[in-house]
């Protein structure tokens, strides 16, 4: 016969092995489920490498995905938005490249702007049923799509020689990551809105 003691420790063991498997499986099932939404966006890498630090948060609802995906989206803005604002306050910028700075502050203004909306939209979307649901969401798909229009607007006004250099290559390159993750969020929701 097996002594109470040894039992309930062979039990103890046995749960804790149960609960470590369990808990390693939600993270790859969570982990799997970012990989595969983000298969059909037009930057796959980004879109897992962006996502895949809130798999817990995000588990395998697509809803939460979405939203995630926004969130990454309006931070990148944000940011970029900030750092814009900053190279306004330089000394010395050629005037032509201060025209474009504040058009490009102008255009990320409007970008963020409107992923804050698209944001907040599809926070409250589970509130919504039928067509007050594709109201609702087409009124994030909207604000999305134009907050990309807004991101490409800004790079237009550094296009030519005349401002080649750093700042160009540098709001370039944060101008571009926005996009590639607004264009990631907008796929994912494009998705989303097609399954309901």
């Amino acid at each position: 016969m097996v002594k109470p003691t040894l039992l309930l420790l062979l039990v103890s063991v046995l749960l804790y092995i149960s609960s470590t498997a369990t808990s390693a499986a939600a993270p790859a099932a969570a982990s799997n489920f970012i990989k595969a939404s983000c298969r059909t966006t037009t930057y796959p890498a980004l879109c897992i490498q962006s996502l895949s630090a809130y798999a817990t948060s995000i588990q395998q609802n697509p809803l939460q995905l979405t939203q995630t995906a926004l969130s990454v989206s309006l931070e990148n803005a944000q940011s970029t938005r900030t750092f814009v604002y900053k190279l306004t306050k330089f000394k010395g910028v050629k005037p032509r490249e201060m025209a474009a700075l504040k058009d490009c502050l102008e255009e990320i203004d409007d970008t963020a702007d409107r992923l804050s909306k698209s944001y907040n939209e599809l926070k409250n979307l589970g509130h919504y049923k039928g067509k007050d649901f594709q109201w609702h969401m087409s009124n994030v798909e909207t604000w999305v799509s134009a907050a990309l229009t807004d991101e490409n607007t800004c790079t237009d006004g550094f296009a030519g020689k005349a401002l080649n250099g750093k700042m160009k290559s540098s709001i370039k390159a944060r101008i571009v990551k926005v996009a590639q993750v607004t264009s990631n969020a907008l796929s994912l929701i494009n998705k989303y809105a097609s399954k309901h």
